[in-house]
C-alpha cells in the first residue's frame, strides 16, 4: 500500500467532490445573474468545506506521518522535521 495514502483520505475526496459540485451550482448561479448575497454565501460554504479538507489533511499527516518519524530509540528523522515545517505553512 502507498505510504501517502490514510484512513482519512476517502472522506477528504468526499468533501472536496462536494465542495466541486457547490462551486459549479456558484458558477451557475453568477451566469443566471442571481443575487449577490446567494453567490457569496455559497463562495463561503465552498471554502468552509476546502479548509475543513484542508484541515484534515494536515492533521492526519501530522498524527501518522510525524509519530512515524520517531525511531524505538527515540531518534528523530530530521526530513520529517523539515516536512513538519513545511506542511505548517499551510494552516
Amino acid at each position: 500500500m502507498n505510504e501517502h495514502i490514510h484512513a482519512s483520505h476517502p472522506d477528504i475526496i468526499k468533501r472536496l467532490k462536494r465542495a466541486d459540485g457547490h462551486l459549479r451550482s456558484v458558477i451557475e448561479m453568477i451566469e443566471s445573474g442571481r443575487p449577490c448575497v446567494d453567490v457569496a454565501q455559497q463562495l463561503h460554504a465552498v471554502e468552509k468545506a476546502i479548509q475543513q479538507a484542508k484541515k484534515t489533511l494536515i492533521h492526519d499527516h501530522l498524527d501518522h506521518c510525524l509519530t512515524d518519524a520517531v525511531a524505538e530509540d527515540g531518534t528523530v528523522d530530521a526530513s520529517a522535521i523539515d516536512g513538519f515545517r513545511e506542511i505548517t505553512r499551510y494552516l
